[in-house]
């Protein structure tokens, strides 16, 4: 019997119980005035719907909220802070609750950072704001080069990649209904494409790994077959090849045999309840010319929807290998999703997680001056990944070059993720990332996939106000010159300053040139 179950059972049985010897011996009717509202209370925790955390713990669940209630009092002593020594978790973790919940979202008292601290970052407004009502309802971007049949117009923010595995079914669900709920795209992660992500309607973005999942034959390697089976699924929007993830690049994914159920098994095309460990590079290519030739394959074999890959820069020269390649093959991707070193929602290898991989903005502004410096950025959508929450770091990356991007973290606290870190030890107390039947019944889908929802207007929301205080039209609009960087305890300069584009096509003029 679960945990879960057994607080379940265990209320049920002490309010029959003691109602029962009430009727037999006064003495207990007395104690109904102290136990019965508590059994009552536990009672109402197994039918609500809301609060994942209630539902699968009746009672003790909420000592979680009577903390929450007063951890701006005794939570300052233990505020995780960023390296630029911002208290990331209270105040952001704040802000996406409030905003799935459609909450007030403001904070009183000013500025909860150290505005003189070397690293603060803030954009300027303008006297001649605009008003918000002036500014698009929905900023999009149209997704699809020259060679592209089904572009897409996809929004500026996106679900980041959760497989079905890492995360429950309901988790998924969830998810994909939000997504459907306020027109925004769902990343399925490299773990397949699921009959959970299809449920509810949502818009696709189906991502190969190197295990192919979901389009793999016997021996592991790609399958054209069932790629093509599953790419054409009308719901399915955009391929995206992962060639590394920010938590564990050059890695591989991994699935805990404690997770690998038989249904996930099925989709995943392995052998059910064995740890799987995904290949840390394809075996479809093996050279950036090979790559290029793999990516017009999927677009193919997908009807001529748009095709990218996700990286996270590790060999700088290995990139501007790939730019090259799609110049002499004129073959090029649709969109190419940066993921930032300091990213990852699942688990992963200490060492991978803390030293390996270039951190986001990094990553974005090389592979931007790339692009640029080949006369490719024209025809390709830069997607930026890690750590993204609030409008403002949407705004910011932006600024260096992205065209929208994804959030994992955020969309997963929206779903009522309490940050437990049992992700890998499928004991997730809230139902988001396990496999546990019992744990997973918490998360009522309909109601998170409004938290979902909720969360990615409001943060669109946001993004709008702050477009609209800089006098901007569009997001569109926001370059390196809105983002003011503090270096030193006098000095600030601009990110146009901090990090100068390259003139468009100044490599390829480069490589041109007589020796």
């Amino acid at each position: 019997m679960t945990v879960r179950t057994k607080f379940q059972f265990l209320t049920l049985f002490i309010l029959v119980s003691v109602g029962t010897i009430s009727l037999y011996w006064p003495p207990v009717w007395w104690s109904m005035l102290f136990f019965g509202p508590l059994i009552l209370l536990g009672v109402v925790d197994i039918f609500q719907k809301p609060h994942s955390i209630r539902r699968n713990f009746p009672i003790i669940g909420h000592g979680r909220y009577l903390l929450e209630a007063v951890r701006p009092e005794i939570m300052q002593y233990f505020v995780e802070t960023d390296t630029e020594g911002r208290p990331i978790n209270r105040i952001l973790r704040s802000l996406i609750y409030q905003r799935a919940k459609k909450a007030n979202d403001t904070t009183p008292f000013g500025t909860q950072m150290n505005v003189y601290r070397a690293g603060y970052e803030w954009m300027p407004h303008s006297m001649y704001a605009k008003s918000i009502e002036g500014l698009e309802a929905d900023p999009r971007i149209q997704i699809g080069g020259p060679s592209c049949k089904q572009p897409y117009s996809a929004s500026v923010l996106n679900i980041s990649a959760m497989s079905f595995g890492s995360l429950s079914k309901n988790a998924i669900m969830a998810l994909n209904w939000g997504a459907k709920l306020d027109n925004f795209a769902h990343n399925t992660g490299e773990g397949g494409l699921s009959p959970y992500h299809l449920k509810h309607g949502g818009d696709i973005i189906w991502q190969v790994g190197t295990g192919y999942f979901g389009c793999r034959k016997k021996d592991g390697t790609f399958n054209p077959e069932t790629f093509r089976e599953n790419a054409t699924k009308q719901q399915v929007k955009m391929i995206e090849i992962k060639i590394s993830q920010g938590a564990k690049p050059g890695h591989g994914g991994i699935l805990p045999a404690i997770k690998n159920t038989a249904e996930i098994a099925a989709i995943r095309h392995v052998e059910p309840h064995t740890t799987v460990h995904s290949p840390p590079a394809h075996s479809a290519f093996s050279s950036p010319i090979e790559m290029m030739n793999f990516i017009q394959e999927l677009r193919e074999l997908s009807g001529g929807k748009p095709v990218g890959f996700k990286i996270c820069i590790g060999v700088e020269k290995e990139f501007e290998d790939l730019c090259q390649a799609m110049i002499e093959t004129g073959i090029k991707p649709d969109f190419i999703t940066i993921d930032g070193g300091e990213g990852g929602t699942g688990a992963a290898p200490v060492e991978f997680s803390n030293s390996l991989g270039m951190p986001l903005r990094d990553g974005l502004i090389f592979a931007n001056r790339m692009l640029i410096g080949y006369d490719l950025k024209k025809d390709i959508k830069l997607l930026a990944s890690g750590k993204i929450i609030s409008g403002f770091h949407i705004a910011r990356v932006l600024a260096l070059g992205a065209d929208a991007c994804y959030s994992a973290r955020a969309m997963m606290l929206a779903l009522g993720c309490i940050q437990a870190l049992q992700c890998h030890n499928n004991t997730c107390p809230v139902g988001v990332a396990t496999q546990n039947d019992s744990l997973l019944k918490g998360l009522v889908v309909e109601e998170k996939a409004k938290r979902v929802a909720n969360y990615h207007h409001e943060t669109i929301y946001s993004l709008r106000e702050i477009v609209a205080a800089t006098g901007l039209s569009s997001p569109s609009e926001i370059s390196r010159h809105h983002i003011y960087k503090r270096v030193g305890i006098n000095k600030v300069m601009t990110y146009d300053e901090l990090f100068p584009c390259v003139e468009q096509g100044a490599y390829l003029k480069a490589s041109d040139s007589p020796e």
